[in-house]
C-alpha cells in the first residue's frame, strides 16, 4: 500500500538540524509520517541511528543525503534518496566536501570580525554538534543568540547571503560528480528546493539539462521553501521533463523551519511520485 504522508528531506544534528536523528524520527512519527528520508548535508553518519528508531516506531526510513554543488555561481543542493550510505564512492566524495568546510567557516568568522562581530567562528562551533559541519545556519544561530539580529532569516539577509559581508564563496562538488556519487550508491538524485536558487531562466534550464544528462531523475516540487506558485511552476517542470516528483519539508527545527516534518502540501495528483521507486 502506498504511503500517504511522505517527507523526503529533513536534517538532524549530524548537519544543521536541531534534533538528534532519533528525536527527529520520533517527531516525524508523531506527525503521522510513514516514509521519511534523513538527508543531512554532505554527511550520512546519522542514518543508522535514525533507522533503528524508525524500526521501533513503524516508520520506513529512506537513507539519504543532501550534496552541496557549485553551479553557475550558486550553491545548489542535490538530494540522494535510497542510497547505500556505506558506498565507498559516496563516502569518499562526501568526506572530501566536508574537508573544506572548516576552512570556509574560519574565513566566515574572519569576515564577520571585520564587521565588528568578534568570536563568531567560536560561537558557531558551539551550535554545531558535528565539528566537521559548521555551517551558515550555525553562524546565524549564534548571531541570534548574541542579540545581533532577531531571527535566522534576518541574519542571512544582512550577513550571510551572497554579496553580504559575512558570505564566503566556496567551491563545492561539480553537478555531474555529485549525481554520479548518488548513482554509484544506488540512489535517486533529486534537485532540492529549486525555487531557492538565484538562477536566470537560461541557467535554470541548463541546470536541469545537465542534471538529466548526468542521470538525475527527480525534483522537489513540494518543499517547505516553496510558495504555492513555485510549487505549480516546478510541477510544470516535472511534467515537461518527465521527472519524478518529491515532497519534502526541509525541516531543521520547530522554531526555524516554515513547515514541520510531514506537514507540507500534497503533490499534485498527476505527477509521478519519487517514492514509488523507494518502496
Amino acid at each position: 500500500m502506498s504511503p500517504t504522508n511522505v517527507d523526503l528531506h529533513c536534517h538532524s544534528t549530524v548537519s544543521d538540524g536541531w534534533l538528534e536523528p532519533q528525536a527527529l524520527v520520533r517527531r516525524a512519527a508523531s506527525n503521522g509520517v510513514e516514509l521519511l528520508a534523513l538527508t543531512d548535508h554532505d554527511e550520512v553518519s546519522g542514518i543508522d541511528a535514525a533507522a533503528e528508531a524508525a524500526a521501533g516506531l513503524g516508520v520506513r526510513l529512506v537513507a539519504g543525503v543532501e550534496v552541496s554543488v557549485s553551479f553557475a555561481g550558486e550553491t545548489v543542493h542535490i538530494v540522494g534518496l535510497g542510497i547505500d550510505h556505506r558506498c565507498p564512492t559516496l563516502v569518499e566524495g562526501l568526506a572530501a566536501l566536508r574537508a573544506g568546510r572548516d576552512g570556509r567557516a574560519r574565513r566566515m568568522g574572519d569576515e564577520l570580525a571585520r564587521c565588528g562581530i568578534a568570536g563568531a567562528y567560536e560561537g558557531a562551533r558551539r551550535f554545531a554538534r558535528n565539528p566537521a559541519l559548521v555551517s551558515r545556519a550555525h553562524f546565524a544561530r549564534h548571531l541570534v543568540a548574541s542579540g545581533v539580529m532577531p531571527d535566522v532569516k534576518t541574519v542571512f539577509d544582512h550577513y550571510l547571503a551572497r554579496g553580504k559581508p559575512g558570505f564566503v564563496d566556496h567551491r563545492w562538488a561539480p553537478l555531474a560528480e555529485a549525481v554520479g556519487w548518488i548513482r554509484a550508491a544506488g540512489g535517486i538524485a533529486v534537485v532540492a528546493h529549486p525555487a531557492r536558487y538565484r538562477l536566470s531562466s537560461a541557467d535554470m534550464a541548463r541546470l536541469f539539462d545537465e542534471f538529466a544528462a548526468a542521470g538525475g531523475e527527480g525534483v522537489e516540487v513540494v518543499s517547505g521553501a516553496h510558495s504555492d506558485d513555485e510549487m505549480r511552476r516546478f510541477a510544470t517542470v516535472a511534467r515537461q521533463r518527465g521527472l519524478l516528483a518529491s515532497r519534502a519539508s526541509d525541516f531543521h527545527g520547530e522554531h526555524e523551519s516554515p513547515v514541520d516534518v510531514g506537514r507540507c502540501n500534497p503533490l499534485p495528483p498527476d505527477l509521478a511520485p519519487v517514492w514509488t521507486r523507494l518502496i
